[in-house]
C-alpha cells in the first residue's frame, strides 16, 4: 500500500466512522478490517508526512462528511462518529505534527455559557479545531461567565468560542463579552459564536466577531477572523 493510498484509506475510514478494527462502517464488510487508528499508526511508521495525513486525510474526509450533513444523508450522531475519529487522529499524531513543524495557529478556548448543558455541536467543534491545528481548551458545558473570561485570561488565548442552544441562555454570550471588556480582554481575542438559537444578526447585536452555523462553517469564517 503507497503513501497516498494509505492516507486515502484514512479518509474513507473517517467517513465511515471506524476508530478501531472492530468497528462496524456504514457500509457493509469492514468489521476487522484496519481502521482510523490502526491506519495513523502505520502511516507513521512507513514515515508518511503527519501534513498530509492532516491535509489529505482528515480534513478531506470531515468535508464529504459536511457535504453528507448538508444533504441530510448523514445524522448529527454520524457526523459525531467521525468528529471522534478525526480526534482520535489528531491524539496519535500531535507528537508528529510538533516535530514536522506544524504550525500551532493558536489558543482556542470553547465551551457552552452557563445554564446550558448542550455540548454535542461544541464538541463537533472543539474536534474540528484540533483538527485545524488549533490549541483547544475545552470548558466543557455550562459553564460560568468568570471562568471562561478566567480561562481567556490565563491561557492569552486568541480565540474564543461560545455555544448555546436555548433562547434563555443564549443572553449570556453577551454577559461574557461585557466581562471581557471590563477585564480589558475584549480587543485581545476574536469571539465566535454558535448555536441554534443564535444568528449573526444576534452576533453584530452583542458584539461578537462572528457567527457560525456548524463546525464546518467555523472553520472557514477563522479563515476571514484570524488574529
Amino acid at each position: 500500500m503507497d503513501n497516498q493510498e494509505l492516507i486515502e484509506k484514512i479518509a474513507f475510514n473517517i467517513v465511515q466512522g471506524r476508530v478501531e478494527a472492530e468497528d462496524e462502517g456504514f457500509d457493509e464488510g469492514l468489521e476487522g478490517q484496519p481502521a482510523v487508528t490502526e491506519l495513523v499508526e502505520k502511516a507513521l511508521e512507513t514515515g508518511v508526512d503527519p501534513k498530509a495525513v492532516v491535509i489529505d486525510g482528515l480534513t478531506r474526509a470531515m468535508e464529504i462528511v459536511g457535504e453528507k450533513f448538508e444533504r441530510e444523508e448523514y445524522l448529527i450522531p454520524d457526523m459525531l462518529a467521525s468528529a471522534e475519529c478525526v480526534g482520535v487522529a489528531m491524539d496519535i499524531m500531535s507528537p508528529h505534527l510538533l516535530k514536522a513543524g506544524v504550525e500551532n495557529k493558536g489558543k482556542f478556548v470553547i465551551a457552552t455559557v452557563a445554564g446550558d448543558l448542550h455540548d454535542i455541536g461544541k464538541n463537533i467543534v472543539s474536534i474540528m479545531l484540533k483538527g485545524a491545528a488549533y490549541e483547544v481548551i475545552d470548558l466543557g458545558a455550562d459553564v460560568p461567565t468568570g471562568v471562561i473570561v478566567q480561562a481567556v485570561k490565563k491561557n492569552q488565548a486568541s480565540y474564543l468560542g461560545l455555544s448555546a442552544l436555548l433562547t434563555t441562555t443564549m443572553r449570556v454570550m453577551e454577559d461574557v463579552i461585557n466581562k471581557l471588556k471590563e477585564e480589558g480582554l475584549r480587543d485581545k481575542v476574536k469571539v465566535l459564536i454558535g448555536g441554534a438559537p443564535t444568528s449573526r444578526a444576534f452576533a453584530d447585536q452583542i458584539g461578537a466577531d462572528a457567527h457560525c452555523k456548524d463546525a464546518f462553517e467555523a472553520i472557514d469564517v477563522l479563515k476571514t477572523v484570524a488574529v
